[in-house]
């Protein structure tokens, strides 16, 4: 069962590498005036996946770690960097939605959002090198 978070985590972060570079022609667009298509759909509909399934993940593994070894927190830089992203994942994904759901000219909250969920994504990959402590410490023992 332990193994289920990293492996949900990887792809949810794999999925919002994808999602990135699509928003990245938003930016090209908007900002350094680049002729350039953005899949908008795809952007909202994968972004809201990447986004929920890394909060969701960080919620499965604060229980996996209470339920496996009777603690909150106890994985260190880990769980601590996984309770700082939160509210930037929150942010992002209401952020996106509001966007999506009232769709107008802007040019200063889609550059917030993207830069909100680049610090998302920073953060994520980070946890991948801690992640793999955790699970060598408290699952293979090592």
């Amino acid at each position: 069962m332990l193994v289920i978070h990293p492996i949900v985590q990887c792809l949810a972060i794999l999925l919002a590498l994808y999602v990135f570079s699509l928003g990245v022609q938003r930016f090209r667009f908007l900002h350094l005036h680049h002729k350039t298509v953005f899949h908008w759909r795809q952007h909202v509909a994968l972004g809201e996946i990447a986004l929920g399934v890394l909060l969701a993940g960080m919620l499965g593994g604060i229980v996996m770690v209470y339920i496996s070894w009777h603690g909150i927190f106890i994985t260190g830089i880990h769980g601590k960097v996984a309770l700082v992203m939160a509210p930037f994942i929150i942010f992002g994904l209401v952020s996106g939605l509001y966007m999506n759901h009232t769709k107008r000219k802007r040019r200063v909250l889609p550059f917030v959002h993207g830069l909100n969920n680049l610090v998302v994504l920073i953060m994520a990959i980070s946890q991948i090198i801690s992640g793999v402590w955790v699970y060598r410490a408290f699952v293979l023992g090592g």
